[in-house]
């Protein structure tokens, strides 16, 4: 009788254990901001580059900010604090992108994701950082799937064409042929990359090959692979070839990198690159997505 008591007491420990455990995993959004910044650094509850804070972005939203003008590999530290605080462990996080971000999660999962992470508390400090939890660690980290709006990850003509300021470091990054072979973008640890290119426009973005919002083009927002950038298009222009939905090959051809899907293209040419203070343009309709989904 004794025997089948320690038995039942060592099943209900385990099993509180189980529960313990599983009662503590909890899922992030994190929001990793463009060019421009605008975010404190380390304070991840400061979502002034994106918008009020009060509106619904994902459950448990912290904006991970960095300053959005130095090289995307001086400022990635944050990012990666940022990973490590809030997908590790138990803890898995949904992420969203904007414009620039699109290199810092590019580039922290091709060049990182698979390095050894210690596992944290998710709780940081003043400068953005967590302590470890217990001493274990994982390779790379946990994360769902990354949303990016207005991504930058094949750079953009207005860098090449000294649009903006040439001694502006991150700038020299986003350059076509520089942010095409600053790392792998098909190595993304097998992470989804839902890509949602706007299409408005604009009258100075002629030199933005085929679509674009005013700061990227089709091939840089819809993810399309290779050295080159290409002229994409909605199926309803000329002169062009389409930028495809999914993961598709577009037409003429060009395939887009490994596990990058086009979720959405402004086949309405309703949407710009700019947040604009209110979580606007393109970025709207990734809020949504994450309002939805993210959970």
């Amino acid at each position: 009788m004794a025997k089948r008591i320690v038995r039942g007491v060592s099943w209900f420990v385990l099993f509180a254990a189980g529960f313990f455990a599983l009662a503590h995993a909890t899922n992030y959004s994190l929001w990793i901001n463009g060019r421009t910044g605008g975010g404190q650094l380390g304070n991840h509850a400061d979502f002034s580059y994106w918008g009020p804070a009060t509106t619904n972005a994902g459950v448990n939203k912290k904006s991970v900010n960095w300053d959005g003008y130095n090289h995307v590999s001086d400022q990635n530290y944050l990012v990666r604090d940022a990973l490590d605080c809030y997908c590790t462990g138990q803890n898995w996080c949904y992420i969203a992108v904007h414009s620039a971000g699109n290199l810092q999660i590019g580039y922290s999962l091709a060049m990182y994701g698979g390095t050894s992470r210690m596992v944290k508390n998710a709780t940081p400090n003043s400068q953005g950082q967590c302590g470890n939890l217990n001493g274990s660690s994982q390779t790379g980290w946990n994360i769902k799937w990354v949303d990016v709006s207005g991504g930058a990850a094949g750079g953009s003509e207005l860098a090449d064409a000294g649009d903006w300021a040439l001694d502006e470091p991150l700038v020299s990054d986003l350059k076509t042929s520089t942010a095409r072979a600053m790392y792998d973008h098909s190595s993304t640890r097998a992470t989804w990359f839902n890509m949602y290119a706007g299409a408005s426009g604009t009258v100075y973005s002629f030199v933005l090959p085929g679509q674009d919002d005013e700061v990227v083009a089709y091939h840089s927002s819809g993810g399309v692979s290779g050295s080159g950038n290409g002229s994409f298009c909605n199926p309803s222009d000329w002169f062009c070839n389409d930028l495809t939905l999914g993961t598709a090959k577009n037409e003429g051809g060009r395939a887009k990198w490994a596990y990058h899907t086009v979720a959405y293209r402004d086949s309405t040419e309703s949407y710009n690159h700019y947040t604009s203070g209110n979580w606007g343009g393109i970025t709207g309709r990734v809020r949504a997505d994450m309002e939805a989904n993210a959970r």
